[in-house]
C-alpha cells in the first residue's frame, strides 16, 4: 500500500515535511507524481467526508532483524563505535541494533527531541560534528558516525576523527556488495567522484550514473535492477531494504568491512580517494539560467552534458553546476587530480558565475 512519513529530514524544529512512497516505496518525486499532489493541494480542495481509523504498531523488532539480514551484521567484530544520534530517530532504534550485534556505542544524542538542544541534526554542516569528532579524539574508537533527523542519511568519521566523503563511503560499500554479487548495477549520482565508477568496474560491477536526488535514485535502481546506489549526500540506498535509504544499513555495512579487513579505516580509505575534491559550493545568483548559460559558453570546447545542470569534463578534471530546486543558488562540484588544480578550476569557475551574480 501507499505510504506517508513525517518527517523535517535534517531541517530545524520548525519545519515539517511529508515523504510520499507509492506501494512497494517506489518513490514519489516531481516527474512521478508530486507536481499533481501539489496542485490538488493548492486547488483548496475540501477534507474528505471519509473517516478512518488509527492501529498502533511497533515495528523495532522486525526493523531490527530486517537490517541485520540485509546487511550480514551478525559477522561485525568487536568494534567500538562513536554515534551522535542527533536527537533525532537513530536513537529510537540504535540500542535494538546494537544488543544484536558483537560491538560497543559511545553514544552521543540518543534520545529523539524534536528540539534539538545540542546541536541542528545536519551533519553535512561541519559544526554539527564537533560533539563527535571530539568524541573520536578522546576516546579513540574505530568509526565515528553521524546520523540527520530522520537516520535516512549517515556521515562517517575515521578513527582520526577526519570525515569520509559521500563518495568514499559509497565507493566502499559498493565493492563490498560486488564481492558478494559479482556483476550487479550500482547507482551513483553524477556528482560522486569518478572514483565511484572506476572502483565499481573494477570490482566486475556496472556503474550507473543519475541525477542527484533520492526519487531519481530509486527510479534508476528500480529501472536497472542496481543492488545499491550512493550519493555524495550521505544518502545510501539499498535494493534489499525496497531500494529505500538507511544511515544505519551504511554503517552496518561499513562495520562489516572494517571488521573483515583489520586494519583502520584511516589506513583503508586512501584506496578509494585518488581525487582532491572541492565539496559543494553555493553561489547566490539574480538569474540561475543566465549564469549557467555563461559557464557553458565558457566551457563551449570542452566535453559537456546536460544530466543535472551542467558537467564539463576535461578528462582528468571535472566540474557540474546546477541550480537549487528551491533557492535562487548555483551549486558547484569540481574534482581534479590534486588540491591545487581543484582551487584553479573552482576560481575559474566561480568569476564566471559572480559575474551573473
Amino acid at each position: 500500500m501507499p505510504g506517508v512519513v513525517i518527517t523535517a529530514s535534517h531541517n530545524p524544529g520548525n519545519y515539517n515535511g511529508l515523504k510520499f512512497c507509492q506501494p512497494g516505496a517506489a518513490p514519489i518525486g516531481d516527474d512521478t507524481g508530486l507536481r499533481e499532489i501539489r496542485a490538488l493541494a493548492e486547488a483548496g480542495l475540501p477534507p474528505s467526508r471519509k473517516t478512518g481509523s488509527v492501529t498502533a504498531i511497533d515495528l523495532k523488532n522486525d526493523y531490527v532483524d530486517h537490517v541485520i539480514a540485509v546487511t550480514s551484521a551478525g559477522s561485525i567484530g568487536p568494534l567500538t563505535v562513536a554515534i551522535d544520534g542527533g536527537n533525532g530517530m537513530a536513537g529510537a532504534v540504535l540500542p535494538a541494533v546494537f544488543d544484536r550485534i558483537d560491538a560497543r556505542m559511545l553514544p552521543l544524542f540518543l534520545e529523539p527531541d524534536g528540539t534539538f538542544p545540542n546541536h541542528p541534526a545536519d551533519p553535512l554542516r561541519p559544526e554539527n560534528l564537533v560533539d563527535l569528532t571530539n568524541l573520536v579524539r578522546t576516546a579513540h574508537p574505530d568509526l565515528g558516525v553521524a546520523f540527520d533527523g530522520d537516520a535516512d542519511r549517515a556521515f562517517f568519521v575515521d578513527d582520526l576523527a577526519v570525515p569520509l566523503p559521500g563518495s568514499t563511503t559509497t565507493a566502499i560499500i559498493a565493492e563490498w556488495f560486488l564481492q558478494r554479487n559479482p556483476g550487479e548495477p550500482i547507482v551513483h549520482n553524477l556528482i560522486c567522484s569518478k572514483a565511484v565508477p572506476e572502483i565499481v568496474s573494477a570490482a566486475g560491477g556496472v556503474p550507473v550514473r543519475t541525477k542527484v536526488g533520492h526519487s531519481y535514485i530509486k527510479q534508476v535502481m528500480a529501472e536497472s535492477g542496481a543492488i545499491f546506489g550512493g550519493e555524495h549526500s550521505g544518502h545510501y540506498y539499498f535494493r534489499d531494504n525496497y531500494r529505500a535509504d538507511s544511515g544505519i544499513m551504511a554503517m552496518l555495512v561499513l562495520m562489516r568491512v572494517l571488521s573483515d579487513a583489520g586494519v583502520t579505516l584511516s589506513a583503508l580509505r586512501g584506496r578509494y580517494e585518488p581525487y582532491a575534491q572541492s565539496g559543494e559550493i553555493n553561489f547566490v545568483v539574480a538569474d540561475v539560467v543566465a549564469s549557467g548559460a555563461a559557464v557553458a559558453e565558457a566551457f563551449s570546447g570542452a566535453e559537456q552534458d546536460r544530466l543535472d545542470g551542467l558537467t564539463v569534463d576535461f578528462g582528468d578534471r571535472w566540474f557540474n553546476v546546477r541550480p537549487s530546486n528551491t533557492e535562487p543558488v548555483l551549486r558547484l562540484n569540481v574534482e581534479a587530480p590534486d588540491r591545487a588544480s581543484v582551487d584553479e578550476l573552482v576560481g575559474t569557475v566561480a568569476a564566471i558565475i559572480e559575474e551573473q551574480a
